[in-house]
């Protein structure tokens, strides 16, 4: 019998409580789920066709750096909308942003080094550092301050010698909070004086809400030597299934990416690859409305956590309500057990994202509006009961 064949490193990692959370929603369909961070809508329809079209030309692999064509549309996407100067020659094509995460930190991260990450914050950054043998070392991100950064809580983590890499992301996972030019700006200084990375994560760059505004800290002046940033097609086109996202930034970092690409997938899909390509020539219109169908769920979702006692900031982008439960008296994981087992509605326990993420629970408006209403009706009858 093989003993001691699992690595420490994977021993090591914190357990989570997401996977059960979302295999009991799935396997009941009595149960409304308020969980994945997956869009409910269907990619757009010339996406779809382009499948359909190109499945029998696509069956081989594609450059492990991308397709040319999907790149030069790329960069043409990042120097009009992001005001970031970009060309084919510093984007890599990703199995979805989680990859991008992943390489862009092996290529730049040693052992024992140290990477900022925020917390409450995405549930990835964490365990892939830990799993690359680095130190995650969180910065505390404040529901009093309605989760923006804080920039002080930046420069005092930087560990002088160690640290290597800031890790943001606006609009954020799980909070919905959408990061300020003048914070991102603070952070950027904090970057360049220290000669960090930082690495920018934008999956949801194209759902923000009310007064936000998205700012790319690439597009920022003095920093694009120090900013790898990363954008998806998953939540902007509803393309998740087809694992394509990308990097960009400065050539030296994406040389790196691209010859450690080899070694962990070789290249993104290519049939995705061409769906991407048709995404990006999709008008304006099909993300608009996406965009404002989540503003119209978040919204009504926001007064009926309110109504209930539930607080939370406005949501200002993403789809993802970060309400406090504390005045319920009890914690993150048993609040989202109860919500599962009473009220039959999943929500995710704060602690997922962080140390700091306790008292609160994670809720996606991925869903559909009814769907959502239903929910919250059924939400309030239980919490109804700490009160």
């Amino acid at each position: 019998m093989l003993r001691d064949v699992i690595s420490k490193r994977e021993s090591e990692l914190p357990p989570s409580s997401m996977s059960t959370f979302l295999k009991v929603a799935s396997e009941n369909k009595k149960i409304i789920s308020l969980g994945p961070g997956e869009p409910d809508f269907l990619p757009p329809a010339n996406v779809i066709a382009c499948v359909k079209r190109n499945a029998s030309k696509t069956t081989h692999y594609a450059p492990v750096e991308g397709l040319a064509e999907l790149r030069r549309a790329v960069a043409g996407k990042l120097r009009k909308e992001n005001r970031v100067r970009a060309s084919a020659g510093n984007v890599i094509i990703t199995n979805g942003s989680n990859e991008s995460i992943l390489i862009a930190l092996m290529c730049t991260m040693d052992p024992g080094e140290e990477v900022l990450v925020p917390d409450p914050g995405f549930m990835d950054y964490r365990p892939v550092v830990e799993l690359l043998n680095g130190y995650p070392a969180p910065y505390r991100i404040s529901g009093e301050d309605n989760f923006e950064l804080d920039p002080d809580l930046i420069r005092q983590s930087v560990n002088k010698g160690r640290t290597k890499v800031i890790v943001i992301n606006t609009p954020s996972n799980p909070t919905g909070n959408v990061l300020k030019r003048k914070t991102l700006e603070e952070v950027a200084d904090i970057a360049v004086d220290n000669n960090l990375l930082v690495i920018a994560d934008e999956a949801y760059e194209k759902f923000v809400y009310g007064r936000a505004k998205h700012v790319s800290m690439a597009s920022l002046n003095g920093v694009q030597d120090n900013v790898v940033t990363l954008q998806s097609f998953s939540k902007t086109y509803a393309m998740t299934g087809f694992r394509v996202g990308y990097s960009s930034g400065p050539e030296k970092i994406i040389g790196a990416m691209k010859k450690v690409h080899v070694y962990t997938s070789i290249s993104a899909p290519t049939i995705s690859q061409f769906a991407a390509i048709e995404a990006l020539r999709t008008g304006k219109n099909y993300v608009e409305r996406a965009r404002k169908e989540y503003e119209r769920r978040g919204a009504f979702l926001h007064k009926r956590l309110g109504e209930m006692g539930l607080i939370c900031a406005v949501p200002e982008g993403a789809f993802y309500l970060f309400p406090s439960i504390r005045n319920t008296g009890i914690g993150s994981d048993k609040f989202s057990q109860l919500m599962l087992e009473k009220a039959k509605v999943a929500v995710l326990p704060g602690t997922e994202f962080g140390k700091y993420g306790e008292g609160y629970v994670r809720l996606s408006y991925a869903t559909a509006y009814d769907r959502i209403v239903e929910a919250a009706d059924r939400m309030e009858r239980v919490v109804k009961k700490f009160n």
